[in-house]
């Protein structure tokens, strides 16, 4: 049992007896991290210009290479640094599924250790509370990338927030990442049962993950964006906001800012850079939680319908449910006045991936988010370069293969 302070776990999983492993990043044996010497040195990390994605794939890259790390300064640019809840869910998470060594897993360290050691991540069932409005779908993040690794089908039913600032909301989660991550071959699905707003946290949301092997992240439209074609609008409501149509007028909202009408609707003649898209879902959800809230994801996808973007909002006490929406549109009209083949939260999460796989994304710009982590990738011995980086407009991150970077056009 672990102090109050801890996120609480059960599980039904086993791990496997120990076993080495190597290479498991990189594109090829050339480009590989040759890590089994390394493996027996600790790689030393600094996270003082970082925040909680530095950790999340810190970890992840740990597991997948079997290497030992030590974080000092664990979110060290944020304005209460070290481990609040939610990071400290995610590690006691990491160190659970694999059986690590762990030192610093206290509410507030900034200085954490972790060794994965050698293993097999045999699969299984387990649950994992947060304690607080935490966010669920960073947790599903930092776990996501172990599915290269993983032997069987693994559950992680997770209880925190399912909807809060600073992380994507778990429709965006959903519907544009997991569904973009499958067209590169990871297999992995979740399931809600509750949402969970701030502050009361208390949602209840199930990662469902098969092992994976993941392609090379080398589609033209992850360079060079496709036309939006479609839009599908996912908005939800508390049980609590049923009487004011919460979900229906921020819907509303989001459609009308951007010039259309709803699904089998005669779109208005309007100058919207989307005048010429179909909405093609339009989902609004009544959902129990344990406290007020909604959110609206607006998913943008080509003509094939391969996500593109996700833009979403979170409503706000005292904010009419339209303003809602229409800041949804707002992020997806900002989106679309660029050049960038993905939106903000996929430039920084989709990076492992690359490490994993190789293959280029154009990114809205190299922020500090993206820009810690390629520096973590290349502390692991990874590849990246970042080609516009600087230039004020889009930029190419890559992890190469062979192709030369400079090959990229129109940066």
């Amino acid at each position: 049992m672990f102090p109050p302070t801890h996120p609480q776990y059960s599980r039904s999983g086993t791990v496997c007896d120990p076993v080495a492993r190597c290479g498991l990043i990189g594109v090829d044996n050339e480009t590989a991290l040759q890590h089994v010497p390394a493996a027996m040195t600790t790689l030393e990390l600094d996270g003082e210009h970082a925040g909680g994605q530095f950790l999340r794939n810190a970890l992840a890259l740990s597991v997948l290479e079997s290497r030992p790390i030590r974080i000092e300064n664990v979110r060290g640019d944020r304005p209460t640094p070290g481990l609040a809840h939610q990071h400290l869910a995610v590690l006691e998470t990491m160190a659970e599924l694999i059986d690590a060594d762990v030192s610093g897993a206290d509410h507030g360290a900034e200085t954490v250790a972790f060794d994965p050691g050698t293993f097999r991540l045999a699969g299984g069932e387990y649950a994992v509370d947060i304690g607080t409005a935490g966010s669920v779908t960073l947790l599903f993040d930092a776990v996501l990338p172990l599915a290269t690794v993983l032997e069987s089908p693994l559950s992680l039913t997770v209880t925190g927030g399912t909807d809060v600032a600073w992380s994507p909301p778990l429709d965006y989660t959903r519907y544009v990442k997991l569904p973009l991550l499958r067209r590169f071959g990871l297999t992995a699905a979740i399931e809600c049962e509750r949402r969970g707003f701030y502050p009361d946290g208390g949602g209840r949301a199930t990662l469902h993950l098969a092992p994976s092997e993941i392609e090379p992240l080398d589609a033209p439209s992850l360079v060079e964006r496709p036309d939006v074609a479609g839009l599908r609008v996912y908005s939800t409501e508390a049980a609590a906001l049923a009487e004011q149509d919460v979900a229906h007028r921020q819907a509303a909202g989001a459609l009308n800012w951007l010039g259309l009408e709803s699904v089998g609707a005669e779109n208005p003649d309007t100058q919207s850079a989307l005048d010429e898209c179909e909405v093609v879902e339009q989902i609004e959800t009544t959902a129990a939680s344990a406290c007020p809230g909604s959110a609206i994801v607006l998913r943008l996808e080509s003509e094939d319908g391969v996500p593109i973007a996700g833009c979403n909002a979170l409503g706000e006490r005292g904010v009419p449910a339209e303003r809602v929406g229409e800041d949804a549109a707002d992020a997806a009209n900002r989106f679309l006045a660029g050049d960038a083949a993905v939106d903000r939260h996929l430039a920084d999460q989709l990076l492992v991936f690359l490490a994993l796989a190789s293959g280029r994304v154009r990114v809205p710009a190299v922020t500090d988010h993206v820009d810690s982590s390629c520096d973590l990738l290349e502390s692991f011995g990874v590849p990246v370069e970042r080609v516009g980086e600087g230039t004020g407009a889009t930029a190419v991150v890559a992890v190469e293969s062979g192709d030369e970077v400079s090959e990229v056009g129109g940066v």
